[in-house]
């Protein structure tokens, strides 16, 4: 018996030092770190990583082993993993790898890499001598699936199963194996990998998602890159809100101005659409006493009147339509019972799903997220208003640009800068842009003068702002030019002398040949005598004006910028 014994411990001894020795997945895609057995929820189309590993076929490396340098011609493969993380828990997340090639390296449609000759492009050569084709599978297109005896073992992944005969699959060169929450998933692909994983048996929190990939040898597979990345799962639906304002000048600051409406636009992250068939409202408190509005659009608009700072809070609620759960006998333990309750802490192991069971409607989750944010609200530039346009008349010396006196006009606060765009006609194509610091100390009204070079149509816009705020006006302008200008006025001015001396002349011939009678003057003459009198003032003005600084008229006129 005791020999007996002893054969049977000899047994189990060295079925446990080949069990010590066997590599498993566990050890290769940690990295060779093992890690205590941990048990989770089984994801639906993964295997455990206690699975054996095909060290032969698929060697394992360590980081810093130097067969990584060389293997890859050309230099160093690298990846690329993303995530659309995070997810709400029950939803999709979605993975993407990506492989990134050495420089003068590239993926043809057939799945063939690429190589361009000295990374140039010597235009003597011929294609053919310019790059440097791999074909990956020649081996493979000439024989069928079936009659490959010799190479069928080695269209297997690391744990022996086949790969799958999807079409296409003679392309997909590369061999890609996730591995997360003690499980992994294998799949074959070209140059970038696609996988989503269903978040319903994955508790809540952080995970870390790792991927090894092989790529396709004559005798075994060679690891040629390694990648990780962080996703969330949550319970929590994950909410961003955009806020925007028609005059506001910095909409990342969270400065807004009082008695302007802001637009506040609600973003969901749900990527796999889980919420899609979902009904959501969306509850706001803006903070200033105005209430609680509840409504089921993604975008509101809210007008804060008062200045000063004030938090924004928002909850969006969604009711899920699910199956229901078949009727048990006995009820749950209270640990495991499905409640009417709220959503559990994101910060528990895993998601205590909150179901109301309703025979009519169905049975449905409540899931609710939520948003805060802290917004200050100052006086700011409400409205612009152009009042009035002038030509300058010039000088001939001056006549080289023509110009144009803007008035503007503004409510709210005072501007400290002022911006003119001119554009085409059509307000498209901009043609100058010129801004100036302005000081408005008692009332928002300047004048603006602008140069034209060419005569023509142009769309002006005049934007005032201060450190917050900015808000403009535009208006169509038509520009005569600076000669043409000059021209027509010379003509005006000539005609004028002709009829002043007309007149002179016509008041000289009646005096002298009418017979003077002492009457009074009917009131038909001292109008006529007054026109001569305005004649006589417009000539005496034409050419010798009055000082306009001594004009006590043009103290109220705004400044020039």
């Amino acid at each position: 018996m005791s020999a007996a014994h002893r054969h049977l411990g000899f047994l189990i001894l060295a079925e446990a030092v080949l069990c010590a020795a066997t590599t498993r997945f566990q050890d290769v895609v940690s990295n060779g770190r093992t890690s205590p057995v941990t048990s989770y929820k089984n994801i639906q189309g993964w295997s455990s990583d206690q699975n054996k590993w095909n060290e032969k076929l698929y060697p394992f490396w360590e980081e810093g082993d130097p067969r990584w340098k060389d293997c890859w011609k050309g230099g160093r493969v690298t990846a690329k993993l993303d995530t659309d993380s995070p997810a709400l828990v029950g939803s999709n997340v979605t993975f993407t790898v990506s492989l990134q090639f050495p420089k003068c390296q590239k993926e043809d449609d057939d799945g063939n890499i690429i190589y361009k000759r000295n990374c140039t492009q010597d235009l003597s050569a011929s294609q053919d001598q310019q790059l440097y084709v791999y074909n990956w599978t020649e081996w493979i297109d000439n024989c069928r699936w079936e009659n490959c005896t010799g190479n069928h073992s080695h269209n297997v992944f690391p744990d022996g199963r086949p790969f799958p005969h999807s079409p296409g699959w003679r392309r997909r060169n590369f061999v890609y194996v996730f591995h997360t929450l003690g499980q992994y998933h294998q799949t074959t692909g070209r140059s970038a990998a696609m996988l989503s994983v269903n978040t319903a048996n994955i508790s809540l929190g952080k995970h870390r998602m790792a991927v090894s990939v092989y790529r396709r040898g004559h005798s075994a597979y060679v690891p040629i890159a390694r990648a990780s990345a962080t996703y969330v799962v949550t319970d929590k639906i994950p909410v961003s809100v955009s806020m925007s304002q028609k005059h506001d000048r910095n909409i990342s600051d969270s400065i807004f101005i009082k008695d302007s409406p802001i637009t506040f636009d609600v973003k969901i992250h749900d990527p796999s659409y889980y919420l899609n068939d979902s009904a959501i409202t969306y509850k706001w408190n803006f903070g200033d006493g105005s209430g609680l509005f509840v409504t089921s659009s993604s975008s509101t608009s809210h007008t804060y009147t008062l200045q000063g700072n004030f938090t924004l809070n928002l909850t969006v609620q969604a009711i899920i339509p699910v199956p229901c759960k078949p009727v048990t006998p006995t009820a749950p333990p209270p640990t495991s019972a499905v409640t009417t309750g709220a959503t559990t802490n994101s910060d528990s192991s895993t998601a205590i799903e909150s179901v109301e069971d309703n025979p009519e409607g169905g049975c449905h989750i409540y899931r609710n997220g939520y948003y805060r944010s802290d917004i200050s609200l100052v006086e700011g530039i409400l409205e612009v208003n152009i009042i009035q346009m002038t030509n300058i008349q010039m000088t001939e010396s001056q006549a080289e640009n023509s110009l144009v006196d803007f008035v503007v006009t503004c409510q709210g606060s005072l501007p400290t800068d002022v911006c003119t765009v001119v554009s085409d006609p059509t307000c498209q194509v901009s043609k100058s842009v010129v801004c100036d610091p302005i000081v408005v100390t008692d009332e928002c009204l300047l004048t603006i003068r602008r140069a034209f070079e060419e005569p023509g149509t142009y769309c002006i816009n005049i934007t005032l702002g201060d450190d917050t705020s900015q808000a403009l006006a535009s208006a169509l302008i038509s520009v005569n030019g600076a000669s043409s200008s000059g021209t027509t006025e010379g003509v005006f001015v000539f005609l004028g002398l002709l009829a002043v001396f007309a007149t002179i002349g016509a008041f000289v011939l009646y005096k002298r040949y009418k017979q003077y009678k002492p009457i009074e003057r009917s009131a038909g003459q001292a109008e006529k005598q007054e026109g001569l009198t305005a004649y006589f003032s417009n000539f005496k003005a034409i050419f010798f004006p009055s000082s306009t600084e001594r004009n006590p008229l043009l103290k109220s006129k705004p400044g020039i910028v």
